[in-house]
Protein backbone atom coordinates (compact mmCIF):
# COMPACT_ATOMS: atom_id res chain seq x y z
CA UNK A 1 0.00 0.00 0.00
CA UNK A 2 1.01 3.59 -1.03
CA UNK A 3 1.61 6.40 1.21
CA UNK A 4 0.29 9.30 0.15
CA UNK A 5 1.48 12.62 1.64
CA UNK A 6 -0.86 15.93 1.34
CA UNK A 7 1.37 18.75 1.42
CA UNK A 8 -0.09 21.61 3.56
CA UNK A 9 -0.76 24.94 1.56
CA UNK A 10 1.83 27.55 1.66
CA UNK A 11 -0.26 29.58 3.55
CA UNK A 12 -0.65 27.10 6.36
CA UNK A 13 3.08 26.24 6.31
CA UNK A 14 3.99 29.99 6.59
CA UNK A 15 1.14 30.67 9.46
CA UNK A 16 2.88 27.16 11.50
CA UNK A 17 6.51 29.18 11.37
CA UNK A 18 5.25 32.57 12.57
CA UNK A 19 3.43 30.59 15.03
CA UNK A 20 7.01 28.92 15.75
CA UNK A 21 8.65 32.97 16.25
CA UNK A 22 6.30 33.38 18.97
CA UNK A 23 8.01 31.59 21.25
CA UNK A 24 11.67 32.08 19.62
CA UNK A 25 13.44 34.84 21.49
CA UNK A 26 16.00 35.07 18.58
CA UNK A 27 13.69 35.32 16.24
CA UNK A 28 13.44 38.46 13.98
CA UNK A 29 10.12 38.72 11.61
CA UNK A 30 11.47 39.07 7.82
CA UNK A 31 8.81 39.76 4.89
CA UNK A 32 8.69 39.36 1.39
CA UNK A 33 7.33 43.02 0.50
CA UNK A 34 10.75 45.36 1.14
CA UNK A 35 10.01 48.70 3.41
CA UNK A 36 7.50 47.24 5.89
CA UNK A 37 8.04 45.83 9.69
CA UNK A 38 5.53 44.55 11.72
CA UNK A 39 5.61 46.61 15.09
CA UNK A 40 3.68 45.37 18.22
CA UNK A 41 2.57 46.12 21.75
CA UNK A 42 1.62 43.43 23.77
CA UNK A 43 0.39 44.37 27.50
CA UNK A 44 2.24 44.13 30.44
CA UNK A 45 1.08 41.28 32.55
CA UNK A 46 -0.26 39.27 30.10
CA UNK A 47 0.82 36.01 28.06
CA UNK A 48 0.24 37.66 24.24
CA UNK A 49 4.16 38.66 24.03
CA UNK A 50 6.13 38.62 20.49
CA UNK A 51 10.09 38.12 21.09
CA UNK A 52 10.35 38.75 17.66
CA UNK A 53 8.96 41.90 17.01
CA UNK A 54 9.92 45.57 18.10
CA UNK A 55 7.93 47.69 20.16
CA UNK A 56 6.95 51.22 18.94
CA UNK A 57 8.56 53.12 21.96
CA UNK A 58 11.93 51.50 20.52
CA UNK A 59 10.80 52.22 16.88
CA UNK A 60 9.14 55.89 17.30
CA UNK A 61 12.35 56.68 19.38
CA UNK A 62 14.79 55.61 16.36
CA UNK A 63 12.76 57.11 13.87
CA UNK A 64 12.21 60.63 15.73
CA UNK A 65 16.19 60.56 16.45
CA UNK A 66 17.07 59.80 12.78
CA UNK A 67 14.74 63.03 11.67
CA UNK A 68 17.24 65.38 10.31
CA UNK A 69 14.73 67.67 8.21
CA UNK A 70 10.87 67.11 9.39
CA UNK A 71 8.52 65.14 11.41
CA UNK A 72 4.66 65.27 10.56
CA UNK A 73 2.25 64.02 12.83
CA UNK A 74 -1.84 63.24 12.44
CA UNK A 75 -2.96 62.00 16.20
CA UNK A 76 -6.60 61.87 17.99
CA UNK A 77 -5.53 62.58 21.33
CA UNK A 78 -2.57 62.21 23.41
CA UNK A 79 -2.15 61.74 26.87
CA UNK A 80 1.09 60.70 28.86
CA UNK A 81 1.75 60.11 32.30
CA UNK A 82 4.93 60.88 34.20
CA UNK A 83 7.57 58.49 34.36
CA UNK A 84 6.10 56.61 31.45
CA UNK A 85 7.35 56.15 27.94
CA UNK A 86 5.64 58.43 26.32
CA UNK A 87 8.07 61.06 28.03
CA UNK A 88 10.73 59.39 26.31
CA UNK A 89 8.89 60.10 23.07
CA UNK A 90 8.19 63.72 23.87
CA UNK A 91 11.55 64.34 24.55
CA UNK A 92 12.34 63.21 21.25
CA UNK A 93 10.25 65.46 19.13
CA UNK A 94 12.07 68.36 21.83
CA UNK A 95 15.92 67.00 21.07
CA UNK A 96 14.68 67.20 17.48
CA UNK A 97 13.41 70.61 17.10
CA UNK A 98 16.11 71.71 18.94
CA UNK A 99 18.14 70.46 16.12
CA UNK A 100 16.32 72.07 13.30
CA UNK A 101 14.08 69.99 12.81
CA UNK A 102 10.47 70.96 11.90
CA UNK A 103 7.60 69.47 13.35
CA UNK A 104 3.72 70.09 12.67
CA UNK A 105 1.54 67.94 14.89
CA UNK A 106 -2.07 67.79 13.65
CA UNK A 107 -4.82 66.32 16.06
CA UNK A 108 -8.60 66.28 16.10
CA UNK A 109 -10.45 69.27 17.96
CA UNK A 110 -12.59 66.83 19.82
CA UNK A 111 -9.44 64.72 20.74
CA UNK A 112 -8.59 67.54 23.85
CA UNK A 113 -11.82 66.14 26.05
CA UNK A 114 -9.74 62.73 25.87
CA UNK A 115 -6.15 64.32 26.28
CA UNK A 116 -3.93 64.78 28.94
CA UNK A 117 -4.06 68.68 29.53
CA UNK A 118 -0.13 68.35 31.00
CA UNK A 119 0.94 66.61 27.92
CA UNK A 120 -0.78 68.80 25.48
CA UNK A 121 0.67 71.83 27.37
CA UNK A 122 3.95 70.43 26.64
CA UNK A 123 3.62 69.37 23.19
CA UNK A 124 2.17 73.63 22.82
CA UNK A 125 5.14 74.74 24.41
CA UNK A 126 7.64 73.46 22.57
CA UNK A 127 9.55 75.91 20.67
CA UNK A 128 9.38 75.64 16.93
CA UNK A 129 6.50 72.87 16.87
CA UNK A 130 3.78 73.82 15.12
CA UNK A 131 0.56 72.51 16.95
CA UNK A 132 -2.46 72.25 15.13
CA UNK A 133 -6.49 71.29 16.30
CA UNK A 134 -8.84 70.06 13.01
CA UNK A 135 -12.30 69.47 13.75
CA UNK A 136 -12.86 66.98 10.89
CA UNK A 137 -16.63 67.26 11.22
CA UNK A 138 -16.53 70.41 9.55
CA UNK A 139 -15.39 68.19 6.40
CA UNK A 140 -17.21 65.19 6.57
CA UNK A 141 -20.54 66.09 8.91
CA UNK A 142 -20.03 63.80 11.42
CA UNK A 143 -16.21 62.37 11.43
CA UNK A 144 -12.95 62.86 13.08
CA UNK A 145 -9.41 62.22 13.18
CA UNK A 146 -9.27 58.45 13.67
CA UNK A 147 -5.86 58.05 11.92
CA UNK A 148 -2.44 57.67 14.31
CA UNK A 149 0.61 58.29 11.87
CA UNK A 150 3.72 60.06 11.05
CA UNK A 151 6.09 60.57 8.53
CA UNK A 152 9.85 61.82 9.08
CA UNK A 153 12.04 63.04 6.55
CA UNK A 154 9.43 61.76 3.77
CA UNK A 155 11.31 58.97 4.25
CA UNK A 156 10.08 56.63 6.57
CA UNK A 157 6.41 56.95 8.27
CA UNK A 158 4.70 55.08 10.67
CA UNK A 159 0.84 54.05 10.60
CA UNK A 160 -1.08 51.45 13.55
CA UNK A 161 -3.62 51.45 15.93
CA UNK A 162 -1.19 53.09 18.59
CA UNK A 163 -2.65 56.79 20.10
CA UNK A 164 -0.15 59.23 21.38
CA UNK A 165 -1.16 57.84 25.00
CA UNK A 166 1.10 55.88 27.51
CA UNK A 167 -1.58 53.59 27.76
CA UNK A 168 -1.24 52.26 24.42
CA UNK A 169 2.21 51.87 24.73
CA UNK A 170 1.99 49.44 27.60
CA UNK A 171 -1.23 48.63 29.00
CA UNK A 172 -3.07 48.32 25.82
CA UNK A 173 -2.53 45.34 22.70
CA UNK A 174 -1.91 47.49 19.56
CA UNK A 175 -0.42 46.32 15.92
CA UNK A 176 1.71 48.85 13.92
CA UNK A 177 4.29 49.36 10.87
CA UNK A 178 7.06 51.04 10.43
CA UNK A 179 6.92 51.84 6.33
CA UNK A 180 10.03 52.83 4.25
CA UNK A 181 8.61 52.01 1.29
CA UNK A 182 8.71 55.23 -0.87
CA UNK A 183 5.54 54.88 -2.70
CA UNK A 184 3.49 54.31 0.34
CA UNK A 185 5.65 57.05 2.35
CA UNK A 186 4.63 59.76 -0.15
CA UNK A 187 0.92 59.02 0.52
CA UNK A 188 1.36 59.37 4.15
CA UNK A 189 2.66 62.50 3.33
CA UNK A 190 -0.01 63.62 1.07
CA UNK A 191 -3.15 62.90 3.40
CA UNK A 192 -0.85 64.73 5.92
CA UNK A 193 -0.81 67.84 4.10
CA UNK A 194 -4.73 67.70 2.68
CA UNK A 195 -5.99 67.26 6.17
CA UNK A 196 -3.33 70.27 7.51
CA UNK A 197 -4.38 72.81 4.99
CA UNK A 198 -7.72 71.69 5.37
CA UNK A 199 -6.95 72.88 8.95
CA UNK A 200 -6.34 76.35 7.27
CA UNK A 201 -9.06 76.53 5.32
CA UNK A 202 -11.23 75.73 8.75
CA UNK A 203 -9.70 78.02 10.50
CA UNK A 204 -10.69 80.72 8.27
CA UNK A 205 -14.14 79.91 7.81
CA UNK A 206 -13.52 78.80 4.30
CA UNK A 207 -14.80 75.33 2.92
CA UNK A 208 -12.15 72.54 2.33
CA UNK A 209 -13.11 71.33 -1.48
CA UNK A 210 -13.21 67.54 -2.01
CA UNK A 211 -10.50 66.05 -4.47
CA UNK A 212 -11.42 64.74 -7.55
CA UNK A 213 -11.58 60.76 -7.37
CA UNK A 214 -10.50 58.71 -10.74
CA UNK A 215 -13.30 57.14 -12.17
CA UNK A 216 -11.50 53.81 -12.62
CA UNK A 217 -12.29 51.12 -9.81
CA UNK A 218 -8.80 51.46 -7.59
CA UNK A 219 -6.22 48.66 -8.37
CA UNK A 220 -7.02 45.60 -5.22
CA UNK A 221 -3.84 43.72 -7.18
CA UNK A 222 -1.13 45.42 -6.30
CA UNK A 223 1.02 43.93 -3.75
CA UNK A 224 1.23 47.25 -1.46
CA UNK A 225 -1.87 49.37 -1.08
CA UNK A 226 -2.54 52.27 1.27
CA UNK A 227 -6.18 52.96 1.91
CA UNK A 228 -7.58 55.73 3.49
CA UNK A 229 -10.86 57.30 4.60
CA UNK A 230 -13.30 59.41 3.58
CA UNK A 231 -12.89 59.26 0.00
CA UNK A 232 -13.27 62.69 -0.65
CA UNK A 233 -10.58 64.15 0.84
CA UNK A 234 -7.93 60.92 -0.40
CA UNK A 235 -5.25 62.30 -2.26
CA UNK A 236 -4.34 60.69 -5.71
CA UNK A 237 -2.97 57.09 -5.38
CA UNK A 238 -4.70 56.29 -2.16
CA UNK A 239 -7.63 53.61 -2.22
CA UNK A 240 -11.13 54.36 -0.83
CA UNK A 241 -11.13 52.18 2.43
CA UNK A 242 -14.69 51.62 2.23
CA UNK A 243 -14.83 51.00 -0.98
CA UNK A 244 -11.73 48.46 -0.97
CA UNK A 245 -12.33 46.18 1.88
CA UNK A 246 -15.99 44.64 0.57
CA UNK A 247 -14.04 44.11 -3.05
CA UNK A 248 -10.81 42.11 -0.68
CA UNK A 249 -13.47 40.37 1.05
CA UNK A 250 -14.83 39.43 -1.64
CA UNK A 251 -12.01 37.84 -2.74
CA UNK A 252 -11.39 35.43 0.24
CA UNK A 253 -11.72 31.56 -0.39
CA UNK A 254 -11.11 29.89 2.56
CA UNK A 255 -10.59 32.11 5.35
CA UNK A 256 -10.34 35.49 6.94
CA UNK A 257 -8.82 36.16 10.43
CA UNK A 258 -9.74 39.96 11.88
CA UNK A 259 -9.09 41.23 14.87
CA UNK A 260 -10.62 44.92 15.99
CA UNK A 261 -11.38 46.86 19.31
CA UNK A 262 -15.15 46.99 17.98
CA UNK A 263 -17.28 45.46 15.42
CA UNK A 264 -21.28 46.98 15.12
CA UNK A 265 -23.00 47.54 11.26
CA UNK A 266 -24.77 50.56 12.92
CA UNK A 267 -23.12 54.46 12.49
CA UNK A 268 -23.68 57.64 14.51
CA UNK A 269 -26.12 60.49 14.07
CA UNK A 270 -28.16 62.81 16.59
CA UNK A 271 -28.02 60.22 19.14
CA UNK A 272 -29.30 57.58 16.77
CA UNK A 273 -28.09 54.43 15.27
CA UNK A 274 -28.37 53.73 12.06
CA UNK A 275 -27.93 50.04 10.31
CA UNK A 276 -24.56 50.76 8.20
CA UNK A 277 -24.36 47.27 6.16
CA UNK A 278 -21.07 47.94 3.95
CA UNK A 279 -18.91 45.59 6.32
CA UNK A 280 -21.33 43.17 7.62
CA UNK A 281 -22.94 41.99 4.08
CA UNK A 282 -19.24 41.21 2.78
CA UNK A 283 -18.58 39.31 6.00
CA UNK A 284 -21.72 37.35 5.74
CA UNK A 285 -21.17 36.82 1.90
CA UNK A 286 -18.05 35.06 2.52
CA UNK A 287 -19.12 33.06 5.11
CA UNK A 288 -22.15 32.51 2.51
CA UNK A 289 -19.51 31.13 0.17
CA UNK A 290 -18.01 28.63 2.59
CA UNK A 291 -15.00 31.20 3.86
CA UNK A 292 -14.25 30.75 7.46
CA UNK A 293 -14.40 33.66 9.61
CA UNK A 294 -12.81 34.38 12.43
CA UNK A 295 -13.86 37.53 14.41
CA UNK A 296 -12.06 38.52 17.65
CA UNK A 297 -13.23 41.64 19.23
CA UNK A 298 -12.46 43.09 22.70
CA UNK A 299 -14.64 42.90 25.58
CA UNK A 300 -15.84 46.68 25.21
CA UNK A 301 -17.80 45.23 22.32
CA UNK A 302 -20.41 43.46 24.67
CA UNK A 303 -22.43 47.22 24.55
CA UNK A 304 -25.70 46.93 23.38
CA UNK A 305 -27.17 47.46 20.56
CA UNK A 306 -23.86 46.26 18.97
CA UNK A 307 -23.95 42.87 20.94
CA UNK A 308 -27.10 42.30 19.27
CA UNK A 309 -25.65 42.63 15.79
CA UNK A 310 -22.63 40.29 17.04
CA UNK A 311 -24.77 37.64 18.27
CA UNK A 312 -26.35 37.86 14.62
CA UNK A 313 -23.71 37.24 12.93
CA UNK A 314 -22.35 34.45 15.09
CA UNK A 315 -25.21 32.21 14.45
CA UNK A 316 -23.88 32.02 10.73
CA UNK A 317 -22.41 28.42 9.78
CA UNK A 318 -19.06 29.47 9.59
CA UNK A 319 -18.36 32.37 11.81
CA UNK A 320 -17.06 32.27 14.98
CA UNK A 321 -16.38 35.39 17.19
CA UNK A 322 -14.40 35.10 20.38
CA UNK A 323 -14.61 38.50 23.27
CA UNK A 324 -11.04 39.14 24.85
CA UNK A 325 -11.06 39.94 28.17
CA UNK A 326 -7.54 41.26 29.54
CA UNK A 327 -6.68 41.04 33.01
CA UNK A 328 -6.06 44.30 35.46
CA UNK A 329 -3.18 45.53 36.11
CA UNK A 330 -1.60 45.03 39.46
CA UNK A 331 -0.91 48.32 40.31
CA UNK A 332 -5.08 48.48 39.91
CA UNK A 333 -7.81 49.23 37.22
CA UNK A 334 -6.27 51.88 34.63
CA UNK A 335 -9.07 53.96 32.59
CA UNK A 336 -9.35 53.12 29.44
CA UNK A 337 -6.92 50.67 29.28
CA UNK A 338 -6.18 46.56 29.51
CA UNK A 339 -7.79 45.92 26.34
CA UNK A 340 -6.99 44.21 22.72
CA UNK A 341 -7.04 47.35 20.11
CA UNK A 342 -5.35 46.02 17.35
CA UNK A 343 -7.13 46.91 13.52
CA UNK A 344 -5.78 43.42 11.88
CA UNK A 345 -7.05 41.41 9.11
CA UNK A 346 -5.20 38.25 7.22
CA UNK A 347 -7.08 36.27 4.19
CA UNK A 348 -6.24 33.13 3.24
CA UNK A 349 -2.53 33.46 4.53
CA UNK A 350 -1.43 35.63 1.76
CA UNK A 351 -3.60 39.28 2.23
CA UNK A 352 -2.20 41.47 5.19
CA UNK A 353 -4.92 44.09 6.46
CA UNK A 354 -3.28 46.54 9.32
CA UNK A 355 -4.76 50.06 9.96
CA UNK A 356 -6.53 52.22 12.37
CA UNK A 357 -10.61 51.63 11.45
CA UNK A 358 -12.65 49.95 13.95
CA UNK A 359 -15.41 47.72 11.84
CA UNK A 360 -18.20 50.01 12.55
CA UNK A 361 -20.23 53.11 10.48
CA UNK A 362 -18.74 56.38 10.94
CA UNK A 363 -15.00 54.84 10.89
CA UNK A 364 -14.56 54.02 6.83
CA UNK A 365 -17.07 56.73 5.38
CA UNK A 366 -16.50 59.58 7.62
CA UNK A 367 -13.64 59.62 9.64
CA UNK A 368 -9.91 60.18 8.82
CA UNK A 369 -8.54 56.36 9.19
CA UNK A 370 -5.67 54.84 7.42
CA UNK A 371 -5.46 51.12 6.48
CA UNK A 372 -2.10 49.22 4.55
CA UNK A 373 -2.82 46.35 2.51
CA UNK A 374 0.19 44.11 1.64
CA UNK A 375 -0.14 41.09 -0.69
CA UNK A 376 2.68 39.46 1.39
CA UNK A 377 2.23 35.78 2.63
CA UNK A 378 4.58 36.10 5.27
CA UNK A 379 3.70 39.12 6.89
CA UNK A 380 -0.23 37.43 6.32
CA UNK A 381 1.19 34.51 8.27
CA UNK A 382 2.60 36.63 10.95
CA UNK A 383 -0.63 38.47 11.16
CA UNK A 384 -2.60 35.25 11.40
CA UNK A 385 -0.08 33.96 14.10
CA UNK A 386 -0.51 37.02 16.33
CA UNK A 387 -4.33 36.13 16.14
CA UNK A 388 -4.20 33.05 17.02
CA UNK A 389 -2.21 33.45 19.92
CA UNK A 390 -4.83 35.74 21.53
CA UNK A 391 -7.34 33.66 19.85
CA UNK A 392 -6.05 30.43 21.98
CA UNK A 393 -4.69 32.53 25.11
CA UNK A 394 -6.68 32.19 28.23
CA UNK A 395 -8.20 35.92 27.76
CA UNK A 396 -10.75 34.67 24.61
CA UNK A 397 -13.73 33.12 24.98
CA UNK A 398 -16.59 32.46 22.47
CA UNK A 399 -19.47 34.54 22.02
CA UNK A 400 -22.53 33.44 24.13
CA UNK A 401 -25.99 34.09 21.77
CA UNK A 402 -27.41 33.35 25.55
CA UNK A 403 -25.11 34.79 27.44
CA UNK A 404 -26.55 38.52 28.92
CA UNK A 405 -23.11 40.04 29.05
CA UNK A 406 -22.65 43.16 31.61
CA UNK A 407 -21.81 46.68 30.47
CA UNK A 408 -18.04 46.60 29.88
CA UNK A 409 -15.51 48.92 32.38
CA UNK A 410 -13.97 51.72 30.14
CA UNK A 411 -13.31 54.73 32.02
CA UNK A 412 -14.82 53.29 35.70
CA UNK A 413 -13.80 50.23 37.54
Amino acid sequence: MTNTYLRPPAWMLATLAALACLGSPTARADFAIPGYELVYTAPVETRLAAPDLREPVQVWREMFDAARDEIVIGQFYVAGRDGEALDLLIASLEAAVARGVKVRFLMEAKGQRLSEPATLARLQRIPGLEFRLLDYSKLSGNGIIHAKYFVVDRRAAYVGSQNFDWRSLKHIQETGLRITDPALVAQLQAVFEQDWQAQALVAAGQPVPALAQPAAPFDIARQAMLLSSPRAWNPPGVGDSEEVLPRLLAQARSEVRVQLLDYAPLSYAAGQRPFYPVIDNALRAAAARGVKVKLMVSSWNTEQPALQHLKSLALLPGVEIRIVTLPRASTGFIPFARVIHSKTMSIDGELAWVGTSNWAGGYLDKSRNLEVVLRDAAMAARLAALHEQTWSSPYAEPLDVNRAYPKPSKGEP
